[in-house]
């Protein structure tokens, strides 16, 4: 007698959290890391998708302020570290690819 083999569930990957290298500096406080959560098409309206995935700064400093908590003001990320830009556009660029691209289990 086999034993049933396990199935695992599929992982659902709708958010990521990014620590920032360089804090982003609001009055008396600090932001240490973001959280994006995977946007909706209509987060995505007025975005060139290809822009995203090619992770053109004007359309990360468009996407980031609706899909961050804390969210972040157009100018708060366009004060950001370059290095923190791109952490950030590469997790939006993987919310974009299908489970194919990325290679995982249907």
């Amino acid at each position: 007698m086999t034993k049933p083999q396990a199935t695992q569930a599929p992982v659902s990957h709708t958010s990521a959290t990014v620590e920032l290298d360089t804090p982003l500096k609001r009055g008396e406080t600090e932001v240490t890391e973001l959280t994006l959560r995977k946007p909706s098409a209509g987060e995505l309206r007025g975005v060139s998708l290809a822009e995203v995935l090619q992770m053109q700064t004007d359309a990360l400093i468009t996407l980031i302020p609706r899909i961050s908590t804390p969210s972040l003001a157009a100018a708060e990320v366009r004060q950001m570290d370059p290095a923190d830009l791109v952490q950030c556009g590469g997790e939006i660029a993987g919310f974009l690819l299908t489970k194919r691209a990325k290679g995982e289990a249907e």
